[in-house]
């Protein structure tokens, strides 16, 4: 039999996993890894194939993440804090993101500017995060926002997201289904 301690842990617990904060940090995180992941590769050679799938990785993931901030996360901090230029900027960040994101997928590694484009997203998205994570955080948590229910919605929306772009399984890192089977077709036309 669990004690009153032991469901207030439990309790905790369970808000930590679906709190808002906590699973855009995840993500934040996450795409933060992928970028130094793809500087490491940037500094090799004939690594074009796994450079196209770890920028596919980080635009869908980048491309979620977004999605579930402006429809969900978003609203409900320009209802509950009072700050229209901090809400404003994150639009336009957004906006910029999206726009870099959209010419990398219609590009291939080697590409002019390709590197170069990668790189700069990644700088959006860090100066982005940091204005997220230590400012909009900072005033949506005094602001007392319900972290948990919008964890909840957040999660549930991802979800959504990742099957509407075929990216397969709880990790939205994963290769979509169709780059796989580019991949795979790639790998049959070299043997």
């Amino acid at each position: 039999m669990a004690t009153s301690s032991t469901k207030s842990v439990d309790a905790k617990r369970r808000n930590t996993e679906t709190d808002a904060f906590a699973l855009l940090t995840a993500d934040h995180r996450t795409v933060k890894g992928m970028f130094k992941e793809f500087e490491k590769l940037s500094k090799q050679d004939d690594v074009d194939e796994e450079k196209a799938q770890l920028v596919r990785q980080i635009c869908n993931e980048l491309t979620v993440h977004a999605q579930v901030e402006e429809e969900i996360f978003y609203p409900a901090l320009r209802e509950a804090i009072d700050d229209e230029d901090l809400m404003d900027e994150a639009d336009i960040e957004h906006a910029s993101a999206k726009d870099l994101i959209a010419q990398l997928e219609g590009m291939e590694p080697g590409d002019d500017h390709y590197d170069a484009r990668v790189t700069v997203l990644g700088e959006y998205v860090d100066h982005h995060v940091k204005e997220e994570e230590g400012e909009m955080f900072s005033k949506a948590r005094k602001a007392d926002v319900d972290a948990a229910e919008l964890g909840a919605q957040i999660a549930e929306r991802k979800e959504e997201l990742k099957a509407e772009l075929g990216i397969e399984g709880d990790d939205a890192a994963e290769m979509p289904r169709t780059a796989k089977r580019e991949s795979t077709r790639s790998s049959e036309k070299r043997k």
